[in-house]
């Protein structure tokens, strides 16, 4: 009876193995979604603004234009139906958080009094990542084919920036 418990037990083991080993494994860390939208939300939280969604459909055309723009990674706008931020980095450690960092760091020179940006200075890709009406996101990561960097984009629906409007 001993002898048919120990058998029964290994076999059971050997089971338990190799079905852990059958199953397919998660990545390690949080998936590309989550690491562009995780920052996107923060900074949309900071001005009291609901958190975005990521969208399957924003992000295939976000993957249409960084293919088209994989060879040079020019910073040249898709001028799509929907709202765009693109991001060029030398080198290939380029993180998504590093983009929207990158992008939403431009609130220092949104002056909400004035609707403007300071004087010489950029911050439509903030407001952007902020805008009112904007609810989706879908963006993507392209390692340009020279060697040339890397290059991301990030699409928003319904798109913002209109003159005369304030983003929030």
């Amino acid at each position: 009876m001993s002898s048919h418990r120990g058998i029964v037990l290994t076999l059971t083991l050997l089971l338990l193995v190799s079905t852990c080993h059958a199953l397919p494994r998660k990545p390690a860390g949080p998936s590309l979604a989550d690491q562009f939208l995780a920052p996107h939300n923060v900074a949309r939280a900071a001005v009291r603004m609901p958190p975005l969604v990521w969208d399957p459909s924003l992000v295939g055309y976000a993957r249409q234009w960084a293919f088209q723009r994989r060879r040079d990674c020019a910073l040249r706008h898709s001028n799509g139906p929907y709202g765009e931020n693109i991001f060029w980095g030398s080198g290939t450690g380029w993180s998504p958080g590093q983009a929207v960092a990158a992008w939403a760091s431009e609130r220092r020179w949104y002056d909400y009094k004035s609707n403007g940006c300071s004087r010489g200075q950029m911050c439509g890709h903030y407001t952007q990542i902020v805008w009112r009406s904007t609810k989706r996101v879908g963006c993507t990561v392209e390692v340009c084919s020279s060697g040339g960097g890397t290059f991301m984009v990030c699409e928003y629906d319904p798109p913002g920036n209109y003159i005369g409007e304030r983003p929030y």
